[in-house]
C-alpha cells in the first residue's frame, strides 16, 4: 500500500493507515490497555513493517473501527466530497489500485465534459493468500496469537 500511496500522491490521492487494534493479540503485542501503549505499538508497526503513510490511531474502544465495518483489514476510498466510493473488507493491492485507476479516470472524464451518473456495483475480488507470511505476522505478536488462531481456524 505504501507503493500505491506514493504512485498516486501526485494525482491528488491521499492515503492513511488507521490503526485500530491488534487483530491477533499475543504476549508481545497484547490487547491495548492505554493510548500510550497503542502509540508505541503503532511506532513498532511503522518501523517493523515499513509503513510510510501517516498512521492515525483509533481510540481504545474502537469507535472509528466499528463505524467503518469492524473488519480487521479493510480499505475505504473516499472522493473529495467525503463520499465513500470504494469499500473492501480486505486490503488487496490489486483491487485498491484498480479502484483508484477507475476513479481517477472518472475525474478525467468529468473534466472532459462527460455527464456521468453514479450507480452502485458489487463484485467479488480475489487476493493471494500467503499462509507463511501470515503466520510470521502472528508470531511477531507472540505464541498466544498463533495458538489462538490455529484453535479457531485450523
Amino acid at each position: 500500500m505504501n507503493t500505491i500511496a506514493e504512485k498516486y500522491a501526485d494525482q491528488g490521492v491521499g492515503s492513511i493507515f488507521l490503526y485500530t487494534h491488534e487483530a491477533h493479540p499475543g504476549e508481545i503485542y497484547p490487547h491495548h490497555t492505554s493510548m500510550e501503549q497503542k502509540h508505541q505499538f503503532a511506532r513498532d508497526l511503522r518501523d517493523i513493517l515499513g509503513v510510510t503513510r501517516p498512521i492515525f490511531l483509533d481510540v481504545l474502544d474502537g469507535v472509528c473501527h466499528r463505524a467503518y465495518g469492524s473488519m480487521p483489514n479493510m480499505t475505504w476510498v473516499f472522493n473529495r466530497s467525503g463520499i465513500p466510493v470504494y469499500k473492501s473488507d480486505w486490503t488487496d493491492v490489486n483491487s485498491v489500485e484498480q479502484a483508484l485507476e477507475y476513479f481517477i479516470d472518472v475525474a478525467r472524464r468529468r473534466r472532459d465534459g462527460q455527464r456521468l451518473a453514479p450507480f452502485h456495483a458489487e463484485r467479488l475480488d480475489y487476493r493471494e493468500q500467503d499462509r507463511e507470511a501470515f503466520y510470521k505476522g502472528l508470531e511477531r505478536n507472540g505464541p498466544k496469537a498463533v495458538t489462538e488462531f490455529k484453535e479457531a481456524f485450523g
